[in-house]
């Protein structure tokens, strides 16, 4: 792996160019300037979990609730994430809070893959992961206040293989009596031995060990420990077969729950109503497993599986995409999260509810071809929060893009109607974290502020009561950093006859003080996917290089969530025109302006924002003076054989996906046409590519293909190869050094 940044050499070499350029005095060029910039502005901690406990009543009268948080913070040292807890405690009358703050210091959570509180309060399940002897061992632990009760093996138990602590199948969930907890592992293999392996029956014993022998090597399979085994794709390596797990907390007992269908995988589970058996998502295999991070249009669909009966119960269509169920306070009814099959990755989504009683299912939000007069566009999320009903079982609180900002949306589930809780707010980006008995716990962060800490509860219903907000944990405001949200109407000679009429927006984020007569370089940035968006969000990367001196602007082109269906199906088959020439007019835009300087532009994206960047650079020879590209798309023809996405690569290009054909000649030449391969003879910018070894969405073959054909053009190049990383390069050392290696590449290319 290249972790090496510069060497010294280079910096002095770096400095001594840099010093005879007056027009970019203004940027932070000293590599240990920039380090000590990037350690700063990463000890600002993310949220990632909040839980509530029960309502109590103080001595003195008065109610609170403690709040248990969960944060994530880089060590650049140690070379990690670091997870830490921290408590909280808020008064209230159960309509406004009187009184809050903290309880404790923050306290480093060591191996806890899942944690969750009981339903009363009074008990704590966490599954932790221990190295012991060099195997790692999975145990499940409950405790009862300060005491731990139980601590369960499940390694030891062989029931089933490792835990699933991810977001796309994982869940730890209390019965509502509190007798018993569900969880998602990976089903028990037999194990495999080659043809060759000696028979260990001939080794002698007596007893219980000669019977063990003759169990073990009854369950041994041979000539099968290298039959290939499919999993879900990038970041769910290794999840193939999951399965829904029990154990009974007084007997200590674990159970594989018997009555799934062998063809879908389960996930996302939980507790019916009366603990009478499980609810859950089911995702079918056939005829093969494709990628499934970040792609809710898997075909799916609700399963109810009775645990008396064993039998499985299909709940919703089986013609569509489903995920993210959520059961009301009262136990009467499920909302879920659905769109089509196929498409676009990301879609906006209906919101379904599924009666339990009535067994009836009803749209309460529909799909939103364009925004309204009221400004709703739609809901595009794939997950909701693990707690997102009001108390009376009336209402759903979620947070959704729209446009460039996220906000904190409630909807009646009985007419369908939406209220925003933040439309008026000058912050960025609302999460909901958490709601229990309608205090609501959020995390909210803008470009110049990192997440910070915040409750209120919930007006009730017809109210016109105004959210009282108290932070719990503040961050400090940047005050050098300024931003704001660009709108813009394509020519209209660029714009979609299919879908005319459609705008996007870009943020702008750069240093507040700026010397009069200078004009900041510019760094263009459009977002990947290519259906995703960049709310106004604390973006590390961005705040240090604004810090450093430069212009940042992220572009939310059409065919960004967040903007209405139709803004989506603009885009498919229009990859490499559509995106590319919205990304360079916002960018010719913005220039028009006095604030930058035309000659110091570059861009910078990954996946298929590096494809936009590579698209860039070749349409536009010349125009950007440096290039970064992270993981990129380079060739769709090549990248369908090998991407666990295949069907991005047809749909983007404009086609129709299909598992039981491939695509004829013509199909793969409007998908090479259509790729940034196709522009490299043009190319002059200087080109930095990082790629992730094991990136399984956008394999690195793709990124090196783009290198040799630099190489061969001798247009200069740089190429950072990380091992153990995959498409995200989110591992702390990756993360890091590919800043500092971008920051620099940036720097002596377009400041010389």
């Amino acid at each position: 792996m290249n972790r090496a940044l510069f060497t010294m050499r280079q910096f002095v070499s770096l400095r001594r160019s840099l010093s005879h350029s007056a027009a970019c005095y203004q940027v932070v060029t000293n590599p240990e300037e920039i380090v000590r910039l990037y350690r700063e502005l990463s000890l600002f901690p993310s949220l990632s979990k909040a839980d509530l406990g029960p309502v109590i009543t103080s001595q003195y009268g008065g109610k609170y609730s403690n709040i248990y948080t969960e944060w994530s913070q880089r060590d650049l040292e140690r070379n990690e994430n670091v997870k830490f807890c921290r408590q909280y405690i808020v008064f209230h009358d159960d309509k406004s809070v009187v009184f809050s703050g903290a309880s404790g210091n923050s306290t480093e959570i060591k191996g806890e893959l899942l944690s969750k509180d009981s339903p009363s309060g009074e008990m704590k399940a966490v599954v932790r992961e221990c190295t012991i002897k060099g195997e790692d061992i999975q145990f499940l632990e409950i405790w009862n206040k300060n005491i731990k009760t139980k601590s369960i093996n499940l390694t030891a138990l062989k029931k089933h293989g490792k835990v699933y602590e991810d977001d796309q199948f994982g869940c730890l969930v209390w019965s509502h009596s509190e007798t018993h907890l569900l969880y998602v592992a990976e089903r028990k293999r037999p194990k495999a031995e080659s043809f060759f392996q000696a028979d260990s029956s001939v080794l002698s014993s007596t007893g219980d060990e000669e019977e063990t022998t003759r169990v073990e090597k009854k369950e041994a399979v041979k000539g099968e420990q290298f039959v290939f085994r499919e999993d879900w794709g990038e970041a769910l390596v290794s999840k193939s077969c999951p399965v829904l797990c029990v154990l009974d907390i007084d007997g200590d007992n674990v159970s594989v729950l018997e009555g799934v269908p062998e063809s879908i995988s389960p996930g996302q589970a939980f507790w019916a109503p009366g603990d009478t058996g499980v609810v859950f998502v089911g995702w079918w295999h056939e005829p093969f497993r494709l990628g499934l991070k970040y792609c809710p249009n898997r075909r799916s669909s609700l399963f109810y599986v009775d645990l008396t009966g064993g039998k499985c119960e299909q709940l919703s269509s089986g013609t569509s995409a489903v995920c993210s169920p959520r059961l009301s306070p009262d136990q009467c009814r499920i909302v879920y999260l659905e769109c089509s099959v196929f498409g676009p990755h990301m879609q906006c989504s209906r919101l379904c509810m599924y009666d339990w009683y009535t067994k009836k299912t009803s749209v309460v939000v529909d799909v939103v071809k364009r925004p309204g007069e009221d400004g709703f566009a739609g809901i595009y999320s794939s997950q909701l929060s693990p707690q997102c009903w009001s108390a009376d079982s009336q209402r759903i609180i979620l947070a959704c893009p729209q446009r460039s900002r996220k906000d904190l949306l409630v909807v009646d589930t009985s007419t369908g109607s939406l209220t925003s809780l933040t439309s008026k707010s000058d912050v960025g980006n609302w999460c909901l974290l958490n709601i229990e008995r309608d205090l609501m716990v959020v995390s909210c962060s803008s470009p110049n502020s990192p997440p910070s800490l915040r409750v209120a509860f919930l007006p009730q219903k017809d109210s016109q009561e105004e959210v009282v907000w108290v932070t719990l944990e503040n961050s400090q405001t940047l005050q050098d950093i300024d931003w704001q949200i660009l709108t813009f109407t394509p020519p209209p000679e660029q714009d979609n006859s299919q879908y005319p009429g459609l705008d996007f927006e870009a943020l702008l984020i750069k240093p507040k003080e700026v010397k009069d007569g200078v004009k900041l370089p510019l760094i263009v940035t459009p977002h990947g996917g290519p259906h995703s968006v960049i709310v106004a969000d604390w973006i590390l990367s961005s705040s240090v290089l604004c810090q450093m001196g430069f212009g940042i602007l992220l572009v939310n082109y059409r065919g960004s969530i967040g903007f209405g269906q139709d803004s989506i199906l603009s885009l498919p088959g229009n990859v490499g025109t559509q995106d590319v020439k919205d990304v360079q007019f916002a960018v010719e835009s913005v220039l028009k302006g006095a604030e930058f300087d035309m000659q110091k532009v570059s861009v910078s994206g990954g996946s298929h924002s590096g494809f936009l960047a590579c698209h860039l650079i070749g349409q536009y020879p010349g125009f950007y003076k440096a290039c970064v590209a992270r993981n990129p798309v380079i060739n769709l023809a090549s990248m369908i054989g090998s991407t666990d996405i295949p069907d991005w690569c047809m749909v983007e290009a404009g086609f129709d996906y299909s598992t039981d054909c491939l695509p004829d000649p013509a199909v793969w030449e409007q998908m090479l046409n259509k790729s940034p391969i196709k522009h490299v003879t043009q190319v002059q910018t200087p080109v930095l590519l990082t790629l992730g070894e094991d990136d399984k969405r956008v394999p690195n073959k793709q990124g090196i293909e783009y290198y040799r054909a630099l190489k061969a053009k001798q247009v200069p190049v740089r190429l950072l190869w990380y091992q153990g990383n995959n498409h995200a390069l989110s591992k702390v050392d990756a993360e890091s050094d590919g800043f500092m290696n971008i920051a620099l590449w940036i720097i002596q290319h377009m400041c010389q």
